[in-house]
C-alpha cells in the first residue's frame, strides 16, 4: 500500500501550510521594502527613487494589512473560509505595484 492511502486526512494542515506561506511572504516583502528605502537613500537619490520608496512602502503595509487578516482568519477557525476576492485583488495588486517600484529604483539608481 502506496504511502499515505490509508490515512485521514488532517484538515488542519492545510491552513497551517497558507499560514506559513502567508507569513514567509510577508517577510519577502519586508525586506523588498526595507532594500527600497536603503536603494532610495543610497547616493543622494532621486525625485523619482523617493517616490517609488514610498510607493513601496505604502504597499507593503497594504500587503502587510492583507496577510494579518488572511494568518488571523485561517487560526481563528478549523474550517477556514476562501480568500475573497477584493482581499486577493488588493495583495497581488500591492506585490506588482511593489516590483514596479523595485525596477524604477533599479534604473533611477
Amino acid at each position: 500500500m502506496a504511502a499515505g492511502r490509508g490515512a485521514e486526512r488532517d484538515p488542519g494542515l492545510q491552513p497551517e501550510r497558507t499560514r506559513l506561506a502567508w507569513r514567509r511572504t510577508t517577510l519577502s516583502a519586508t525586506v523588498a521594502a526595507v532594500l527600497a528605502v536603503k536603494t532610495a537613500l543610497a547616493g543622494g537619490g532621486s525625485a523619482a527613487g523617493f517616490v517609488a520608496c514610498a510607493l513601496c512602502c505604502v504597499c507593503w503595509l497594504g500587503f502587510l494589512w492583507i496577510a494579518h487578516r488572511r494568518i488571523r482568519g485561517l487560526a481563528a477557525v478549523s474550517v477556514p473560509e476562501a480568500l475573497v476576492p477584493p482581499y486577493a485583488a488588493v495583495a497581488v495588486l500591492c506585490t506588482v505595484a511593489m516590483a514596479v517600484c523595485g525596477v524604477v529604483l533599479v534604473g533611477s539608481g
